[in-house]
């Protein structure tokens, strides 16, 4: 058996002129949890189309779990937890349980029970009266229930709330320490962080960095601002030297500190030297971390939006 679970090799889809992925290379050990993380139409959902074959791919070639991602026996080995959730209106959750244990030959008795324990769901509701956070978490028994060797999720947490993300966010953590396979994506870069390992940056379609994540937890300090309010104006000097320091403005009382991704101990010490009162700093949204890394996103990023909605309507097999 291959150490590899997923395999792309120049993989593209063109829609038309416009080029949604463009010669994408992509491999995930076995028991490896991945992070595919892109700003909202940089591809990642195309692609996981394209390995899973709900999308025809224009160029290249994947391969899934050692086998075609079309073929019924890969896909029963897979869990699927998509963006996007369709799921008929006039079913019960139940209902949509017990079709999708079917279709798989079965599920490991218990299993369903202990998700829909953990998760608190209503399983004799119609699908059509759930919120989008109830739905999700219908969508979650459907992709874990059957203990797959991979997990492909897709924007997975959408709906849920703060305490239920946690949740899910466990639940992967304890199947990836079992040996199941994961393959995330998001644009959210918390997310991915606490739930993977190794991280794969995809913008404009095409692979531009593989990560682990504590590299690039350090490059995303390096673009987050501190800002320092103190009780007194400090010297002009204040910060000269200082370890962890890229730059620093310092305006009357407040000095915004741009940082180089190195340890923040030795900063922090000075400023508390100096009698610090008050201190802010935010982990940057993604598509600033993008910016720094890889220089300002052309037309190209505004134009996968229009890629992602062009496949949005093909849907996955089950």
């Amino acid at each position: 058996m291959s150490d590899t679970a997923i395999l792309a090799e120049r993989l593209t889809k063109r829609f038309g002129d416009l080029v949604a992925v463009d010669g994408l290379d992509l491999e995930v050990e076995r028991g490896e949890a991945y992070g595919f993380l892109g700003p909202n139409g940089a591809g990642k959902t195309t692609t996981i189309r394209m390995l899973l074959g709900s999308l025809r791919a224009s160029d290249g070639r994947s391969s899934v779990l050692g086998g075609d991602g079309t073929d019924p026996e890969v896909r029963q080995r897979i869990g699927v937890l998509k963006s996007d959730l369709h799921m008929a209106p006039r079913h019960t959750a139940q209902d949509e349980i017990d079709f999708a244990s079917r279709l798989r030959g079965g599920v490991q008795p218990g299993e369903v029970d202990a998700l829909v324990e953990r998760f608190g769901i209503q399983l004799d509701r119609p699908i059509g009266e759930l919120s989008t956070g109830n739905k999700r978490k219908v969508a979650i028994v459907l992709a874990f229930a059957h203990r797959p060797e991979l997990l492909v999720l897709d924007e997975p947490t959408g709906g849920l709330d703060p305490l239920l993300r946690h949740e899910f966010q466990e639940l992967v953590a304890e199947r990836q320490a079992e040996g199941t396979t994961v393959l995330l994506s998001s644009h959210v870069l918390s997310e991915v962080q606490r739930s993977v390992t190794r991280i794969g940056i995809i913008r404009s379609g095409r692979l531009g960095a593989s990560l682990e994540v504590d590299e690039l937890l350090s490059q995303a300090a390096a673009v987050a601002p501190m800002e320092v309010d103190f009780a007194e104006p400090p010297p002009a000097d204040a910060f000269d030297r200082v370890p962890g320091v890229a730059s620093v403005r310092i305006e009357a009382n407040r000095a915004t500190i741009q940082l180089d991704g190195t340890p923040v101990a030795p900063v922090l010490a000075r400023a508390a030297e100096l009698g610090a009162v008050h201190l802010v700093t935010e982990r940057p949204e993604l598509e600033d971390l993008f910016m720094t890394l890889y220089g300002e996103a052309g037309a190209g990023d505004a134009a996968q939006d229009g890629s992602a909605a062009a496949d949005g309507d093909e849907g996955d097999p089950a």
